[in-house]
């Protein structure tokens, strides 16, 4: 199996991004975004997909968070999108639920090459520290517009640091699990013949 890795950069007036990625990792991340909440968020990603990730980001967060969160989920999508090439011998499909404490998120994920995104829920506080929680939302949403994921996702619960954190695991256990190579699988796992 040819080694499924990617390094994005992205460049633009609101943010400048580094991103390396190896889908077959251990779990090793090395993040800052200047956001404290959405570095732990993308290093607990790392950990629980094993995924190796690198990501240095420097956004225009004297304005918000938004630009630097959707800017690394954009490049995250991409780099995704190019580790995983044809997607040939992929699992393709994952679901994953996932409890913290009171909360519990869940994550449906089809590596289809054809991107959609739904959620389902609310989060409880508007922020978690200096992390707007609808971004939380939001970086799955513009993940999967850029990866070619179709993701279904809903949270529940009383805290939003547990619905955020919840909402990131079963993201990237469902994440891992699809992108899963399947010895079994030959080819393109689509009657299509591609993805």
């Amino acid at each position: 199996m040819s080694e499924r890795t990617a390094t994005v950069t992205r460049e633009t007036a609101e943010t400048s991004i580094e991103c390396a990625l190896s889908i077959d990792g251990s779990g090793d991340a090395d993040v800052d975004t200047g956001v404290g909440f959405f570095d732990h968020m993308l290093t607990s990603f790392a950990k629980h997909g094993l995924f190796d990730l690198e990501i240095d980001c420097d956004g225009d967060l004297e304005i918000d968070d938004h630009h630097t969160v959707e800017d690394v989920a954009i490049v995250l999508g991409e780099a995704f999108d190019e580790a995983l090439g044809d997607r040939s011998g992929i699992v393709r499909y994952a679901d994953r639920k996932v409890p913290l404490d009171e909360a519990v998120a869940g994550a449906v994920v089809d590596v289809s090459g054809r991107p959609r995104f739904y959620f389902d829920g609310t989060f409880s506080q508007a922020q978690i520290g200096e992390f707007t929680s609808d971004m939380a939302r939001h970086f799955v949403e513009s993940l999967a517009m850029n990866a070619g994921l179709t993701v279904h996702c809903e949270v529940t619960g009383e805290n939003a640091h547990h619905e955020v954190e919840a909402l990131f695991k079963a993201l990237t256990r469902a994440l891992d699990d699809a992108t899963r190579v399947d010895e079994r699988r030959t080819g393109t796992p689509s009657t299509k013949g591609t993805l």
